[in-house]
C-alpha cells in the first residue's frame, strides 16, 4: 500500500479489508478521535509494536508526518505486510466530512 486519502483508507478500514492505528500522542487522542481505532502513541510504538493487528495497516496521525515515519519503518522491517500513510492526518480526515469524536482537530 502507499499514501491513501482520508477517503480511501476509510473504506479500506470500513469494509474490513485494512486496519487504522492512530500513533498521535493521549492528549492529541482524548481532544479528538475516531472511534474504533486505536491509540499506539509514537512515544511508546517500538516498546508495543507487538500490539499491531495483523493484515494491512493504514497509520494516522495529526498531519500525515508521524505517521509517515511509522509507515516507512513497517515497509522497510517487512514483517507487517502492507502498511500505508494516512494523507494529512486526521485534519484531512474531518476535513473530507468523516466520522470523529471531540472537537475539530487543528
Amino acid at each position: 500500500m502507499s499514501d491513501l486519502t482520508p477517503t480511501q483508507a476509510h473504506h479500506e478500514w470500513s469494509s474490513g479489508r485494512a486496519a487504522i492505528v492512530d500513533v498521535r500522542e493521549p492528549v492529541e487522542y482524548e481532544t479528538t478521535h475516531v472511534e474504533g481505532i486505536p491509540l499506539l502513541p509514537m512515544s511508546e510504538f517500538m516498546e508495543r509494536i507487538d500490539e499491531l493487528p495483523d493484515g494491512p495497516l493504514i497509520i494516522m496521525c495529526r498531519s500525515g508526518r508521524r505517521s509517515a515515519q511509522i509507515a516507512d519503518y513497517l515497509n522497510a522491517n517487512g514483517e507487517h505486510g502492507e502498511v500505508a500513510n494516512l494523507e494529512g492526518g486526521i485534519i484531512q480526515w474531518a476535513a473530507e466530512g468523516l466520522p470523529y469524536e471531540g472537537a475539530p482537530p487543528s
